[in-house]
């Protein structure tokens, strides 16, 4: 054990010291691995940050949250036509649902309010702001932090009453860094008092932060806009309790929405039944397409950069013919200097994925100060990654031209080189 250990230090010294003898020729070599992997590292870093992004902004709302709405997400096998078609689900179709339906932890009926709306305070108005017009009940299902103040009750949200609560930005935007709780603001052209603030979350790269939003009671917004059809875009939201079957209560809810729209058996249905469970795995179905694309570019990067270690090992075979043949002379294994040009192609494989990565990482910093609240994401596993990467392709690369130094006859190679 000890002989082998004490050829792999000799081969690993050789190996260090023709990499110092040829420095540009190790740059050279250097590069094109170091290219490569930080391509593959900054594909599979720029997906999982992207992943992160998404996830993050999604995270409010558990993975067994169902959503019915006349749209489906993800695709569908009904035409774009007919799906136009659907009726919007009601008001009264949520509270039949929340009368109705077993093992249900908490159900709300929330409206998209078109474009965006102003908020104004005294003189200060912010426009575009994302509201929320949703029940009380929403409360239950998305995890809320509230800064300051309260969520609206149930008697606010039945009798339509004038409250809102404001994301963080949008509690800034209108009353700095005094307190807005008890102020009254002006939204749809009606009154509206502050009663919550929530808590600060930050800004994600495709949106979806509470900071730039507002929430209102459902039928406050339903004065304003009614229900017409294209215009609101409504949806019922219910969270299931506990450990129940999730396609089986998303059955059940299928089923009760088919007898109170008069669905015959055969037609199909006018609405649908969503999970959140299935954005997760739309996202993930994307995201691994994506790693995968990116991978098939970069690893023509870093194809090029195994051609140029072989190339390299193949000359500095060539130009250590003579010193190959005078250690075989006195008495040099095969095993030995298969062990020295192979350490030799690793480790120059290994220095340029270590410089990838640094670079990567370099990157990774920069580029998260320049996006906000969005963070490039190195993760341990990816460097695990490129360092393995970096090291097969050294190994490979460094195969043909390690075993053709190691079968050279002594005699014919000390010729040679002289």
């Amino acid at each position: 054990m000890l002989i082998y250990l004490r050829v792999l230090k000799e081969s690993f010294n050789f190996a260090i010291s023709a990499l110092k003898n040829n420095r540009l020729r190790t740059f050279l070599s250097l590069l094109g691995v170091t290219i490569g992997i930080f391509s593959i590292i900054a594909v599979l870093a720029a997906v999982d940050s992207l992943k992160k992004d998404i996830t993050g902004s999604l995270s409010a709302l558990d993975n067994s949250t169902v959503i019915v709405m006349r749209f489906k997400f993800g695709p569908s096998d009904i035409p774009r036509w007919k799906r136009e078609q659907f009726p919007d689900v009601t008001y009264e179709e949520y509270q039949y649902l929340k009368k109705s339906l077993p093992d249900l932890e908490a159900i709300s009926f929330a409206l998209g309010v078109p474009g965006g709306a102003a908020l104004k305070y005294q003189e200060v108005t912010t426009t575009g702001v994302d509201i929320g017009a949703v029940t009380h009940e929403y409360y239950d299902i998305e995890a809320f932090e509230l800064e300051e103040g309260r969520f609206f009750n149930e008697p606010e949200a039945v009798s339509a009453s004038g409250v809102i609560v404001l994301g963080h930005e949008i509690a800034q935007n209108l009353f700095g860094e005094s307190n807005g709780i008890g102020k009254e603001i002006r939204i749809f052209g009606r009154r509206a008092t502050v009663i919550g603030i929530l808590k600060k979350q930050g800004q994600s790269l495709f949106g979806g932060s509470r900071d730039g939003q507002a929430f209102v009671p459902a039928n406050f917004a339903r004065r304003v806009y009614g229900t017409t059809k294209g215009t609101v875009f409504p949806q019922i939201v219910m969270k299931p309790e506990d450990g129940v079957d999730n396609d089986e209560f998303m059955s059940i809810v299928e089923q009760q929405l088919r007898n109170i729209r008069g669905i015959k058996t055969g037609e199909i249905n006018n609405f649908f039944v969503n999970q959140m469970q299935g954005v997760a795995d739309f996202i993930d179905n994307i995201t691994g397409q994506l790693n995968i694309i990116g991978l098939v570019i970069s690893g023509f990067s870093l194809l090029v950069g195994g051609f140029g270690i072989a190339n390299i090992m193949f000359v500095s075979v060539k130009e250590r013919t003579n010193l190959i043949g005078i250690q075989k002379s006195l008495g040099a294994k095969n095993k030995f200097i298969l062990s020295q040009f192979l350490f030799e192609a690793v480790i120059l494989s290994v220095i340029g994925g270590l410089v990838g990565l640094f670079l990567v990482g370099l990157v990774s910093i920069i580029a998260s100060q320049f996006t906000g609240d969005f963070e490039f994401v190195l993760s341990p596993f990816n460097m695990m990654i490129g360092t393995a990467v970096s090291a097969v392709i050294g190994l490979i690369s460094g195969l043909i031209p390690a075993i053709s130094a190691s079968k050279l006859d002594p005699v014919e190679a000390i010729r040679t080189g002289f």
